[in-house]
């Protein structure tokens, strides 16, 4: 794949997932943009990943999981004096948690002279989060260099507040996050990150500040509840649909990625949200980040039972 029309950048994580109390971790992948990467790209869309990784095993899995996913990986950084990191998922009564190991990882060393340019001239979206940028300086200073030559090519930036406050202060998080954002073209805010990052808790006054910064389309995830879409001239609640849900791990990663990949195909947002809805649902229905994920079959054929 030569001229991939999504481009994600971030931090890929090997990870092991808790499934029960004697101790057994599932083995997996993750690591938000990473995931949706793979997401949009089982969606159908055409889609690449810029990063780091270590020269170790865990980075050569990362290789061979976007090749049997169709990312292309072309671009992609082996650092033989970093690792690829690593974090774990543990489940109690009040959710999952993450603990990690990732300071000095290949991906938080990116710099801004690592961005490939042409890779990003030549798409039609880069993706990134706030978790791309909270890894390291010099990791925020690429993702903000990425932005800027999307930006100057043409390409629209999609932005996932995705706030993680083991990586960085709540202060610095919200200078950064709303500078990325009054750059962003597609918001992809969650409500609880948007609570903490800019101090509101109505969906719709959100949706108001994330248009005001610049941006042509949001979809604030509201969880169960589904999403609010919003546009400079029209929004919309969009329900999800009912399934029996085991792990939310990347739920929120498959929405952005299944969002995209639509969005990209038809240019509704609306229409791309029902459909990313429905994908991340289905992904809540096993164990780690990537392996639930679902395929767009798989996704149609929900739709269908559900009557959407």
């Amino acid at each position: 794949m030569s001229d991939p029309k999504i481009i994600c950048m971030g931090e890929p994580m090997v990870e092991f997932n808790q499934v029960d109390d004697s101790g057994r971790y599932l083995f997996g992948h993750g690591g938000d943009t990473s995931n949706t990467a793979i997401a949009a790209a089982r969606a159908g869309a055409s889609v690449g990943y810029f990063t780091a990784l270590g020269a170790d095993e865990f980075g050569d899995s990362f290789v061979r999981l976007w090749t049997e996913n169709g990312v292309d990986a072309s671009q992609v950084i082996r650092n033989a004096d970093a690792h690829t990191g690593v974090y774990f998922v543990t489940h109690g009564e009040n959710g999952h948690v993450f603990s990690y190991l990732r300071k000095g990882s290949a991906a938080s060393r990116v710099t801004p002279r690592d961005v490939p340019r042409a890779y990003i001239e030549q798409a039609d979206i880069l993706h990134v989060s706030g978790i791309s940028m909270a890894i390291g300086v010099d990791a925020c200073d690429a993702v903000l260099e990425a932005i800027d030559i999307a930006r100057a090519a043409g390409t629209k930036v999609s932005f996932d507040t995705n706030l993680r406050l083991k990586l960085w202060p709540i202060e610095r998080a919200r200078a950064l996050t709303e500078a990325a954002m009054r750059k962003a073209d597609i918001a992809l805010p969650g409500l609880e990150d948007a609570e903490q990052l800019v101090g509101i808790s109505d969906p719709d006054a959100i949706a108001d500040h994330y248009l005001g910064l610049g941006a042509g389309v949001v979809a604030l995830t509201l969880g169960k509840e589904g999403c609010l879409v919003a546009t400079a001239d029209e929004r919309r609640r969009v329900p999800g649909i009912t399934v029996d849900a085991v792990d939310a791990t990347g739920a929120g990663d498959t929405f952005d990625g299944n969002f995209l990949a639509e969005f990209h195909r038809h240019g509704d947002p609306f229409e791309a949200a029902r459909y990313a809805n429905a994908a991340a649902a289905l992904s809540t229905c096993g164990y780690g980040a990537v392996a639930p994920m679902p395929w767009r079959e798989k996704v149609l054929e929900a739709l269908l039972r559900s009557g959407g």
